[in-house]
Protein backbone atom coordinates (compact mmCIF):
# COMPACT_ATOMS: atom_id res chain seq x y z
CA UNK A 1 0.00 0.00 0.00
CA UNK A 2 1.05 3.37 -0.51
CA UNK A 3 1.81 5.25 2.36
CA UNK A 4 -0.55 7.30 4.30
CA UNK A 5 -2.88 6.55 1.13
CA UNK A 6 -6.39 4.87 2.24
CA UNK A 7 -7.65 1.49 0.65
CA UNK A 8 -11.14 1.30 0.59
CA UNK A 9 -13.44 -1.96 0.23
CA UNK A 10 -15.75 -2.21 -2.25
CA UNK A 11 -18.47 -0.88 -0.31
CA UNK A 12 -16.31 2.06 1.40
CA UNK A 13 -15.77 2.85 -2.24
CA UNK A 14 -19.39 2.52 -3.05
CA UNK A 15 -20.53 4.51 -0.31
CA UNK A 16 -17.98 7.53 -0.86
CA UNK A 17 -20.62 8.49 -4.27
CA UNK A 18 -23.24 7.23 -3.31
CA UNK A 19 -26.32 6.39 -0.30
CA UNK A 20 -28.07 4.43 -2.17
CA UNK A 21 -26.85 0.97 -4.40
CA UNK A 22 -28.87 -2.24 -5.32
CA UNK A 23 -26.54 -5.05 -5.89
CA UNK A 24 -27.34 -6.50 -9.63
CA UNK A 25 -27.98 -10.50 -8.98
CA UNK A 26 -25.42 -12.67 -10.36
CA UNK A 27 -24.66 -13.91 -14.23
CA UNK A 28 -27.71 -15.76 -15.47
CA UNK A 29 -24.97 -19.00 -16.07
CA UNK A 30 -22.62 -18.26 -13.36
CA UNK A 31 -19.60 -20.93 -12.59
CA UNK A 32 -21.07 -22.66 -9.32
CA UNK A 33 -19.68 -22.28 -5.85
CA UNK A 34 -17.60 -25.08 -5.87
CA UNK A 35 -15.75 -25.61 -9.09
CA UNK A 36 -16.12 -29.25 -8.83
CA UNK A 37 -19.34 -29.27 -9.57
CA UNK A 38 -19.03 -26.97 -12.73
CA UNK A 39 -20.34 -27.75 -16.12
CA UNK A 40 -21.37 -25.49 -17.98
CA UNK A 41 -22.47 -27.17 -21.47
CA UNK A 42 -22.78 -24.43 -23.28
CA UNK A 43 -18.63 -23.97 -23.26
CA UNK A 44 -16.69 -27.13 -22.44
CA UNK A 45 -13.56 -25.34 -21.03
CA UNK A 46 -15.59 -24.04 -17.96
CA UNK A 47 -15.73 -27.34 -16.64
CA UNK A 48 -13.11 -27.21 -14.14
CA UNK A 49 -12.64 -29.93 -11.65
CA UNK A 50 -11.17 -28.66 -7.81
CA UNK A 51 -8.77 -25.12 -7.70
CA UNK A 52 -9.77 -23.89 -10.82
CA UNK A 53 -8.89 -24.74 -14.72
CA UNK A 54 -4.97 -24.95 -13.68
CA UNK A 55 -5.93 -27.16 -10.76
CA UNK A 56 -3.67 -24.93 -8.89
CA UNK A 57 -3.61 -26.56 -5.34
CA UNK A 58 -4.90 -24.62 -2.69
CA UNK A 59 -7.06 -22.19 -5.24
CA UNK A 60 -9.91 -23.31 -3.64
CA UNK A 61 -9.20 -22.33 0.02
CA UNK A 62 -7.77 -19.13 -0.79
CA UNK A 63 -11.17 -18.15 -2.79
CA UNK A 64 -13.46 -19.25 0.84
CA UNK A 65 -10.68 -17.53 2.90
CA UNK A 66 -10.81 -14.44 0.92
CA UNK A 67 -14.77 -14.48 0.83
CA UNK A 68 -14.39 -15.15 4.77
CA UNK A 69 -12.45 -12.22 5.11
CA UNK A 70 -13.92 -9.77 3.03
CA UNK A 71 -17.98 -11.16 3.13
CA UNK A 72 -18.01 -10.84 -1.11
CA UNK A 73 -18.31 -14.23 -3.44
CA UNK A 74 -15.87 -12.42 -5.67
CA UNK A 75 -13.33 -9.31 -6.69
CA UNK A 76 -15.89 -6.97 -7.84
CA UNK A 77 -19.26 -5.34 -6.86
CA UNK A 78 -21.67 -4.38 -8.99
CA UNK A 79 -25.05 -2.76 -8.93
CA UNK A 80 -27.15 0.62 -9.83
CA UNK A 81 -26.65 3.41 -8.40
CA UNK A 82 -28.01 7.59 -8.40
CA UNK A 83 -24.89 9.73 -8.43
CA UNK A 84 -25.92 13.22 -8.04
CA UNK A 85 -29.71 12.64 -9.49
CA UNK A 86 -28.12 10.29 -12.39
CA UNK A 87 -28.98 6.80 -12.50
CA UNK A 88 -26.18 4.65 -12.58
CA UNK A 89 -24.64 1.21 -13.08
CA UNK A 90 -21.56 1.35 -10.51
CA UNK A 91 -18.96 -0.94 -10.51
CA UNK A 92 -16.77 -1.54 -6.94
CA UNK A 93 -13.52 -3.68 -6.90
CA UNK A 94 -12.57 -5.38 -3.62
CA UNK A 95 -9.08 -5.89 -3.26
CA UNK A 96 -9.31 -7.52 -0.40
CA UNK A 97 -10.29 -10.61 -2.32
CA UNK A 98 -6.94 -11.89 -4.00
CA UNK A 99 -5.69 -8.33 -4.40
CA UNK A 100 -8.77 -7.70 -6.62
CA UNK A 101 -7.81 -9.70 -9.78
CA UNK A 102 -9.65 -10.34 -12.46
CA UNK A 103 -10.73 -14.11 -12.82
CA UNK A 104 -13.45 -15.83 -15.11
CA UNK A 105 -16.38 -15.49 -12.19
CA UNK A 106 -15.04 -11.39 -12.35
CA UNK A 107 -15.83 -11.39 -16.07
CA UNK A 108 -19.24 -12.98 -15.63
CA UNK A 109 -19.72 -10.22 -13.28
CA UNK A 110 -18.49 -6.90 -15.33
CA UNK A 111 -20.25 -9.12 -18.53
CA UNK A 112 -23.33 -9.30 -16.74
CA UNK A 113 -23.16 -5.19 -15.30
CA UNK A 114 -22.21 -3.63 -18.87
CA UNK A 115 -24.78 -5.97 -20.60
CA UNK A 116 -27.23 -4.31 -18.12
CA UNK A 117 -26.03 -0.91 -18.88
CA UNK A 118 -26.90 -1.04 -22.47
CA UNK A 119 -30.08 -3.04 -21.98
CA UNK A 120 -31.40 -0.21 -19.69
CA UNK A 121 -29.18 2.62 -21.48
CA UNK A 122 -27.38 3.60 -18.04
CA UNK A 123 -23.83 5.16 -18.03
CA UNK A 124 -21.50 2.99 -16.23
CA UNK A 125 -18.97 3.99 -13.20
CA UNK A 126 -16.40 1.87 -12.35
CA UNK A 127 -14.24 2.01 -8.72
CA UNK A 128 -11.25 0.23 -9.42
CA UNK A 129 -8.42 -1.19 -6.90
CA UNK A 130 -7.08 -4.42 -9.09
CA UNK A 131 -3.62 -5.93 -9.02
CA UNK A 132 -4.07 -7.43 -12.49
CA UNK A 133 -5.31 -10.65 -13.76
CA UNK A 134 -5.52 -13.82 -11.55
CA UNK A 135 -2.43 -15.91 -11.96
CA UNK A 136 -4.34 -18.64 -10.23
CA UNK A 137 -6.54 -19.28 -13.41
CA UNK A 138 -3.08 -18.63 -15.88
CA UNK A 139 -4.14 -17.55 -18.99
CA UNK A 140 -7.57 -18.21 -18.38
CA UNK A 141 -7.98 -15.04 -16.13
CA UNK A 142 -6.28 -13.26 -18.26
CA UNK A 143 -8.39 -13.65 -21.64
CA UNK A 144 -11.08 -11.51 -19.33
CA UNK A 145 -9.38 -8.65 -20.32
CA UNK A 146 -10.52 -9.01 -23.96
CA UNK A 147 -13.79 -10.17 -22.70
CA UNK A 148 -13.72 -6.87 -20.65
CA UNK A 149 -12.59 -4.78 -23.65
CA UNK A 150 -15.06 -6.03 -26.00
CA UNK A 151 -17.81 -5.41 -23.36
CA UNK A 152 -16.55 -1.74 -23.13
CA UNK A 153 -16.69 -1.24 -26.74
CA UNK A 154 -19.72 -2.05 -27.22
CA UNK A 155 -20.89 0.20 -24.38
CA UNK A 156 -19.11 3.20 -26.07
CA UNK A 157 -21.02 2.42 -28.99
CA UNK A 158 -23.91 2.57 -27.59
CA UNK A 159 -23.64 6.08 -26.83
CA UNK A 160 -23.50 5.01 -23.21
CA UNK A 161 -20.62 7.57 -20.83
CA UNK A 162 -17.86 5.56 -19.02
CA UNK A 163 -15.93 6.95 -15.93
CA UNK A 164 -13.35 5.19 -13.97
CA UNK A 165 -12.20 6.39 -10.75
CA UNK A 166 -8.91 4.73 -10.10
CA UNK A 167 -8.17 3.60 -6.35
CA UNK A 168 -5.27 2.13 -4.77
CA UNK A 169 -3.74 0.36 -6.05
CA UNK A 170 -4.92 0.55 -10.01
CA UNK A 171 -2.48 -2.16 -11.93
CA UNK A 172 -1.79 -3.92 -14.53
CA UNK A 173 -5.02 -5.36 -16.92
CA UNK A 174 -7.25 -3.73 -14.70
CA UNK A 175 -5.95 -0.56 -15.30
CA UNK A 176 -5.14 -1.27 -18.96
CA UNK A 177 -8.62 -2.12 -19.73
CA UNK A 178 -11.37 -0.55 -17.03
CA UNK A 179 -9.67 2.36 -15.95
CA UNK A 180 -7.54 3.46 -19.33
CA UNK A 181 -10.40 2.82 -21.35
CA UNK A 182 -12.54 4.86 -19.60
CA UNK A 183 -13.89 8.61 -21.31
CA UNK A 184 -13.38 9.95 -18.30
CA UNK A 185 -10.60 8.79 -15.45
CA UNK A 186 -10.50 10.65 -12.11
CA UNK A 187 -8.28 9.18 -9.49
CA UNK A 188 -8.02 9.37 -5.92
CA UNK A 189 -4.75 11.53 -4.62
CA UNK A 190 -1.96 9.20 -3.94
CA UNK A 191 -3.39 6.16 -5.15
CA UNK A 192 -0.86 3.87 -7.00
CA UNK A 193 -1.60 4.02 -10.74
CA UNK A 194 0.06 1.78 -13.72
CA UNK A 195 0.40 -1.07 -16.04
CA UNK A 196 3.24 -2.65 -13.68
CA UNK A 197 2.45 -3.60 -10.19
CA UNK A 198 5.11 -2.59 -7.16
CA UNK A 199 6.83 -6.37 -7.16
CA UNK A 200 7.21 -6.49 -11.13
CA UNK A 201 9.13 -3.36 -11.68
CA UNK A 202 12.48 -2.76 -12.42
CA UNK A 203 14.55 -2.57 -9.06
CA UNK A 204 15.23 0.98 -9.85
CA UNK A 205 11.98 2.38 -11.05
CA UNK A 206 11.40 5.63 -9.32
CA UNK A 207 8.31 5.18 -7.80
CA UNK A 208 6.42 8.32 -8.04
CA UNK A 209 6.34 7.13 -11.43
CA UNK A 210 3.89 4.82 -10.25
CA UNK A 211 0.90 7.54 -8.53
CA UNK A 212 -2.24 8.97 -9.72
CA UNK A 213 -0.45 12.46 -9.78
CA UNK A 214 2.08 11.40 -12.40
CA UNK A 215 -0.37 9.83 -14.44
CA UNK A 216 -2.40 13.29 -14.39
CA UNK A 217 0.86 14.66 -15.55
CA UNK A 218 1.61 12.29 -18.37
CA UNK A 219 -2.04 13.11 -20.21
CA UNK A 220 -3.51 9.98 -18.94
CA UNK A 221 -5.64 11.23 -15.58
CA UNK A 222 -8.18 13.90 -16.16
CA UNK A 223 -8.23 14.67 -12.80
CA UNK A 224 -7.04 14.12 -9.05
CA UNK A 225 -9.68 14.60 -6.84
CA UNK A 226 -9.95 14.02 -2.90
CA UNK A 227 -12.31 12.08 -1.70
CA UNK A 228 -14.80 14.43 -0.46
CA UNK A 229 -14.98 16.23 -3.39
CA UNK A 230 -15.77 12.90 -5.23
CA UNK A 231 -19.40 12.56 -4.99
CA UNK A 232 -20.02 16.03 -6.49
CA UNK A 233 -17.66 15.86 -9.57
CA UNK A 234 -18.95 12.63 -10.13
CA UNK A 235 -21.95 13.93 -10.03
CA UNK A 236 -21.45 17.11 -12.38
CA UNK A 237 -19.94 14.38 -14.96
CA UNK A 238 -22.17 12.31 -15.04
CA UNK A 239 -25.24 15.06 -15.93
CA UNK A 240 -22.95 16.47 -18.35
CA UNK A 241 -22.43 13.16 -20.13
CA UNK A 242 -25.92 12.05 -20.04
CA UNK A 243 -27.91 15.19 -22.00
CA UNK A 244 -27.26 14.84 -25.80
CA UNK A 245 -28.50 17.79 -28.10
CA UNK A 246 -29.26 17.41 -31.96
CA UNK A 247 -28.82 21.34 -32.37
CA UNK A 248 -25.58 23.45 -32.63
CA UNK A 249 -24.79 26.10 -30.27
CA UNK A 250 -24.98 30.00 -30.61
CA UNK A 251 -21.25 31.38 -30.99
CA UNK A 252 -20.48 33.61 -27.68
CA UNK A 253 -21.07 37.00 -27.29
CA UNK A 254 -17.80 39.36 -27.94
CA UNK A 255 -16.64 40.38 -24.19
CA UNK A 256 -15.05 43.80 -25.68
CA UNK A 257 -16.35 46.74 -27.01
CA UNK A 258 -14.08 47.06 -30.10
CA UNK A 259 -14.52 48.65 -33.17
CA UNK A 260 -13.71 46.97 -36.13
CA UNK A 261 -10.38 47.58 -37.35
CA UNK A 262 -9.04 49.98 -40.27
CA UNK A 263 -6.55 48.24 -41.37
CA UNK A 264 -4.95 44.66 -41.08
CA UNK A 265 -1.80 45.43 -38.88
CA UNK A 266 -4.65 47.22 -36.74
CA UNK A 267 -6.05 44.18 -36.56
CA UNK A 268 -3.14 42.28 -35.55
CA UNK A 269 -2.59 44.64 -32.81
CA UNK A 270 -6.28 44.19 -31.51
CA UNK A 271 -5.67 40.53 -31.22
CA UNK A 272 -2.59 40.77 -29.68
CA UNK A 273 -3.60 43.23 -27.10
CA UNK A 274 -2.68 42.18 -23.10
CA UNK A 275 -5.88 43.53 -22.53
CA UNK A 276 -8.43 41.57 -25.19
CA UNK A 277 -10.25 39.05 -23.61
CA UNK A 278 -9.43 35.45 -23.34
CA UNK A 279 -10.36 31.91 -23.52
CA UNK A 280 -11.40 31.41 -19.77
CA UNK A 281 -13.19 34.87 -19.44
CA UNK A 282 -15.40 33.51 -22.72
CA UNK A 283 -16.18 29.67 -21.02
CA UNK A 284 -17.06 31.56 -17.73
CA UNK A 285 -19.29 34.08 -20.06
CA UNK A 286 -20.60 31.42 -21.33
CA UNK A 287 -21.13 28.30 -19.35
CA UNK A 288 -22.22 27.35 -16.19
CA UNK A 289 -20.23 24.19 -13.66
CA UNK A 290 -17.41 23.59 -16.05
CA UNK A 291 -15.25 20.13 -15.95
CA UNK A 292 -12.30 19.68 -17.52
CA UNK A 293 -10.88 16.54 -19.18
CA UNK A 294 -6.93 16.74 -19.28
CA UNK A 295 -4.14 15.02 -20.98
CA UNK A 296 -3.65 13.38 -24.96
CA UNK A 297 -3.59 9.82 -23.34
CA UNK A 298 -0.14 9.51 -25.52
CA UNK A 299 2.03 11.01 -22.29
CA UNK A 300 0.90 15.06 -22.80
CA UNK A 301 -0.36 17.33 -21.28
CA UNK A 302 -0.92 21.26 -22.80
CA UNK A 303 -2.48 24.08 -20.60
CA UNK A 304 -2.75 26.30 -23.73
CA UNK A 305 -5.70 24.28 -24.70
CA UNK A 306 -8.77 24.04 -22.30
CA UNK A 307 -11.38 21.35 -22.92
CA UNK A 308 -13.94 20.18 -21.08
CA UNK A 309 -17.97 19.85 -20.90
CA UNK A 310 -20.22 22.32 -19.47
CA UNK A 311 -23.88 23.86 -18.98
CA UNK A 312 -24.83 26.38 -21.41
CA UNK A 313 -26.16 29.50 -19.36
CA UNK A 314 -29.01 30.26 -21.88
CA UNK A 315 -30.95 27.32 -22.28
CA UNK A 316 -29.27 24.63 -19.93
CA UNK A 317 -27.87 21.96 -22.74
CA UNK A 318 -24.55 20.32 -22.40
CA UNK A 319 -21.55 21.19 -24.48
CA UNK A 320 -18.12 20.06 -24.88
CA UNK A 321 -15.44 23.19 -25.39
CA UNK A 322 -12.22 23.26 -27.16
CA UNK A 323 -10.18 26.26 -26.31
CA UNK A 324 -7.07 27.82 -27.17
CA UNK A 325 -5.91 30.01 -24.56
CA UNK A 326 -3.36 32.43 -27.60
CA UNK A 327 -0.18 30.28 -26.86
CA UNK A 328 1.39 28.24 -29.62
CA UNK A 329 -1.01 25.18 -29.47
CA UNK A 330 1.26 22.06 -28.93
CA UNK A 331 1.11 17.87 -30.55
CA UNK A 332 -0.68 16.93 -27.03
CA UNK A 333 -3.20 20.16 -26.79
CA UNK A 334 -4.44 18.93 -30.71
CA UNK A 335 -4.19 15.63 -29.49
CA UNK A 336 -6.54 16.03 -26.74
CA UNK A 337 -8.67 18.16 -28.71
CA UNK A 338 -9.49 15.66 -30.58
CA UNK A 339 -10.54 13.00 -28.28
CA UNK A 340 -12.86 15.62 -26.66
CA UNK A 341 -14.39 16.14 -30.35
CA UNK A 342 -14.91 12.70 -30.74
CA UNK A 343 -16.39 11.56 -27.39
CA UNK A 344 -18.94 14.94 -27.57
CA UNK A 345 -19.64 13.69 -31.08
CA UNK A 346 -20.44 10.11 -29.84
CA UNK A 347 -22.56 11.25 -27.09
CA UNK A 348 -24.14 13.49 -29.33
CA UNK A 349 -23.28 16.36 -27.37
CA UNK A 350 -22.69 20.06 -29.25
CA UNK A 351 -19.11 21.24 -29.65
CA UNK A 352 -17.86 24.93 -28.98
CA UNK A 353 -14.48 25.61 -30.42
CA UNK A 354 -12.97 28.73 -28.91
CA UNK A 355 -9.61 29.86 -31.67
CA UNK A 356 -6.89 31.57 -30.29
CA UNK A 357 -3.40 30.83 -31.27
CA UNK A 358 -0.31 32.64 -33.44
CA UNK A 359 0.08 29.15 -34.88
CA UNK A 360 0.84 25.66 -33.79
CA UNK A 361 4.02 25.24 -32.06
CA UNK A 362 7.20 24.84 -34.35
CA UNK A 363 10.14 23.77 -32.24
CA UNK A 364 11.69 20.89 -32.48
CA UNK A 365 10.09 19.63 -29.11
CA UNK A 366 6.79 19.97 -31.17
CA UNK A 367 8.05 18.29 -34.41
CA UNK A 368 9.56 15.17 -32.05
CA UNK A 369 6.02 15.01 -30.77
CA UNK A 370 4.33 14.52 -33.70
CA UNK A 371 3.01 17.98 -34.81
CA UNK A 372 1.79 17.37 -37.84
CA UNK A 373 -0.04 14.06 -37.26
CA UNK A 374 -1.93 16.01 -34.27
CA UNK A 375 -2.94 18.53 -36.09
CA UNK A 376 -4.18 16.15 -38.93
CA UNK A 377 -6.29 14.11 -36.13
CA UNK A 378 -7.70 17.61 -35.23
CA UNK A 379 -8.76 18.43 -39.08
CA UNK A 380 -9.97 15.06 -38.81
CA UNK A 381 -12.03 14.79 -35.92
CA UNK A 382 -13.92 18.34 -37.11
CA UNK A 383 -14.52 16.75 -40.70
CA UNK A 384 -15.93 13.63 -39.56
CA UNK A 385 -18.20 14.80 -37.08
CA UNK A 386 -21.66 14.46 -36.80
CA UNK A 387 -22.74 16.24 -33.83
CA UNK A 388 -22.99 20.37 -34.31
CA UNK A 389 -19.63 22.33 -34.01
CA UNK A 390 -19.49 25.39 -33.55
CA UNK A 391 -16.57 28.15 -33.59
CA UNK A 392 -15.46 31.50 -32.31
CA UNK A 393 -11.92 33.47 -33.21
CA UNK A 394 -11.38 35.38 -30.07
CA UNK A 395 -8.13 36.40 -30.81
CA UNK A 396 -5.20 35.45 -33.13
CA UNK A 397 -5.94 32.85 -35.78
CA UNK A 398 -2.64 32.01 -36.90
CA UNK A 399 -2.60 29.79 -39.83
CA UNK A 400 -3.29 25.58 -40.19
CA UNK A 401 -2.71 25.68 -36.32
CA UNK A 402 -5.65 28.00 -35.93
CA UNK A 403 -7.81 26.50 -38.64
CA UNK A 404 -7.34 22.89 -37.31
CA UNK A 405 -10.60 23.67 -34.81
CA UNK A 406 -13.03 25.52 -36.79
CA UNK A 407 -16.02 24.65 -38.15
CA UNK A 408 -16.18 24.92 -42.18
CA UNK A 409 -19.57 26.17 -41.96
CA UNK A 410 -20.08 27.44 -38.64
CA UNK A 411 -17.44 29.75 -37.82
CA UNK A 412 -17.71 33.55 -36.38
CA UNK A 413 -15.06 36.13 -35.18
CA UNK A 414 -15.05 38.85 -32.81
CA UNK A 415 -14.22 42.36 -33.76
CA UNK A 416 -10.45 42.02 -32.01
CA UNK A 417 -9.63 39.17 -34.09
CA UNK A 418 -7.66 38.37 -37.41
CA UNK A 419 -7.92 34.91 -39.05
CA UNK A 420 -4.23 34.85 -41.76
CA UNK A 421 -2.83 31.98 -43.94
CA UNK A 422 0.38 33.23 -42.55
CA UNK A 423 1.35 35.77 -39.84
CA UNK A 424 2.10 39.04 -41.49
CA UNK A 425 6.08 39.27 -40.02
CA UNK A 426 6.36 35.71 -41.38
CA UNK A 427 4.45 36.73 -44.67
CA UNK A 428 6.89 39.76 -45.14
CA UNK A 429 10.13 37.33 -44.79
CA UNK A 430 9.47 34.66 -47.03
CA UNK A 431 8.52 37.31 -49.59
CA UNK A 432 11.93 38.75 -48.59
CA UNK A 433 10.36 41.97 -48.22
CA UNK A 434 11.45 44.88 -45.83
CA UNK A 435 10.02 45.11 -42.27
CA UNK A 436 8.60 48.55 -43.05
CA UNK A 437 6.24 46.89 -45.36
CA UNK A 438 4.40 44.43 -42.54
CA UNK A 439 1.89 46.87 -42.37
CA UNK A 440 1.16 46.62 -46.18
CA UNK A 441 1.67 42.51 -46.21
CA UNK A 442 -0.98 42.77 -43.67
CA UNK A 443 -3.41 44.62 -45.62
CA UNK A 444 -2.82 42.57 -48.63
CA UNK A 445 -3.63 39.37 -46.56
CA UNK A 446 -7.27 40.68 -45.99
CA UNK A 447 -6.87 39.50 -42.41
CA UNK A 448 -9.40 41.91 -40.63
CA UNK A 449 -12.89 40.13 -39.63
CA UNK A 450 -14.94 42.05 -42.34
CA UNK A 451 -12.55 40.82 -44.79
CA UNK A 452 -12.87 36.91 -43.59
CA UNK A 453 -17.17 37.91 -43.66
CA UNK A 454 -16.27 39.03 -47.53
CA UNK A 455 -13.92 36.36 -48.26
CA UNK A 456 -16.72 33.76 -46.79
CA UNK A 457 -14.33 32.47 -44.38
CA UNK A 458 -16.96 33.32 -41.80
CA UNK A 459 -20.37 33.51 -41.16
CA UNK A 460 -20.41 36.71 -39.87
CA UNK A 461 -18.83 39.20 -36.47
CA UNK A 462 -20.30 38.81 -33.01
CA UNK A 463 -21.12 41.76 -31.18
CA UNK A 464 -21.06 42.39 -26.89
CA UNK A 465 -24.98 41.54 -25.26
CA UNK A 466 -26.94 44.55 -25.71
CA UNK A 467 -27.50 46.36 -21.79
CA UNK A 468 -30.78 45.18 -20.21
CA UNK A 469 -33.60 47.80 -19.90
Amino acid sequence: MTEGVPRYTAREAIALVTSGFTELPGPTSPVPANPADASDSSDPTRKFGPDGPLSWQGYDASRARAAARTGEEESVVCGTATIGGTATVLISFEFGFLGGSLGERTGDRLEAAYGYAREHRLPVVSLVATGGSRMQEGMRALVQLQRVARQSTLTREAGLPQIAVLRDPTTGGGWATLGAGADVVLALPGAQVGFAGSRVRPPDADPAAYTAEAQLAAGAVDAVVPPAELPGLLGLWLHLLSHPSAEPVPPPSALADTDLPATGWEAVGNARSPQRPRAAAYLDAYLDRRAEISGDRCGGTDDGMLCGFGVLKDGGRTVAYAAQTGTAARPAGYRTAARLIRLADRLRIPVLTLVDTPGAANDAEAERQGAGAAIADVFGAVAAARTPVTTLLIGEGGSGGALALAAPDNTWATPDSYFSVIAPELAAAILKRPPEEVHATADQLRIRPQDLVDLGVVRGIVEPPKPQP
